[in-house]
């Protein structure tokens, strides 16, 4: 291990979390709690036998889990992917797993080469069942779906976002995105949301869940969500569904 990060080879990961327990993604400062990265860099400092960071395509906020979150490190590991995937079986948390390794080119980035992610959010209508409840935001009044329908189509496409995330940064900072897919679908009780962009801002999957939600129950009509967009406010009219119904689906690179 006394080469130099510069010559080391590069891994690309792809992993699954159950984030119920976690702090988010990203290591806390201290005494905020476990973070996915934390686990995974112990684990794998045990597997090398020393300190490795790694780096992950992005954040996912406390609760919110994923299902293909990408990060890479550089290790000078010669035994193959496969072996490297068992080694993290065997030490890693039930909640937590690698799926995949494989190698990278010397400059691929996780965070900074990614082209797009994707959401997935469910909800439940009425009452989910004990298996499913720790895993979607149960919303027990009536929803007009047509509606909510109709309100995908307005957000969907290229807008100022501002008003759908929790920034508190400066007003220049760039809150444009091109929201290219905000699909709802309806299996039985349960609702689908699919949500696919190049980047994402700050909570604003869950604010545009939240948005859908206030427009299914009549507390929002889509004139109002159409004046919210063009405001570039936040406000209390838009929440933040709650985190365990959120899912990184998937991390797109070009």
């Amino acid at each position: 291990m006394s080469a130099s990060s510069e010559t080391l080879p590069r891994w690309k990961c792809v992993c699954a979390y159950d984030g119920t327990q976690f702090a988010g993604w990203q290591s806390q400062a201290e005494g905020r709690g476990l973070a996915i990265q934390d686990v995974i860099e112990r684990r794998l400092a045990q597997i090398l036998g020393a300190p490795t960071r790694i780096h992950g395509s992005g954040r996912t906020d406390s609760g919110v889990h994923a299902l293909a979150q990408v990060f890479h490190f550089d290790a000078d590991w010669r035994h193959g992917p496969e072996k490297l995937v068992a080694a993290f079986r065997v030490g890693l948390p039930p909640t937590i797993q690698v799926k995949s390794v494989q190698a990278a080119a010397p400059d691929f980035h996780a965070r900074f080469q990614a082209t797009g992610k994707r959401y997935v959010y469910h909800l439940s209508l009425g009452d989910a069942d004990p298996f499913a409840r720790p895993y979607c935001w149960t919303v027990f009044r009536e929803l007009d779906l047509a509606a909510m329908q109709a309100a995908t189509e307005l957000l969907r496409g290229r807008h100022d976002f501002r008003a759908f995330t929790a920034l508190n940064g400066p007003a220049r900072e760039d809150t444009v995105r091109d929201l290219r897919r905000f699909d709802l679908v309806r299996r039985g009780r349960r609702l689908q949301v699919t949500m696919e962009a190049e980047g994402f801002l700050y909570k604003m999957a869950r604010s545009l869940v939240g948005g859908l939600v206030a427009v299914g129950e009549g507390k929002l009509t889509l004139a109002d969500l159409r004046a919210i967009l063009a405001s570039r406010e936040r406000t209390m009219a838009v929440k933040t569904a709650p985190a365990q119904g959120l899912f990184l689906a998937k991390v797109f690179y070009s």
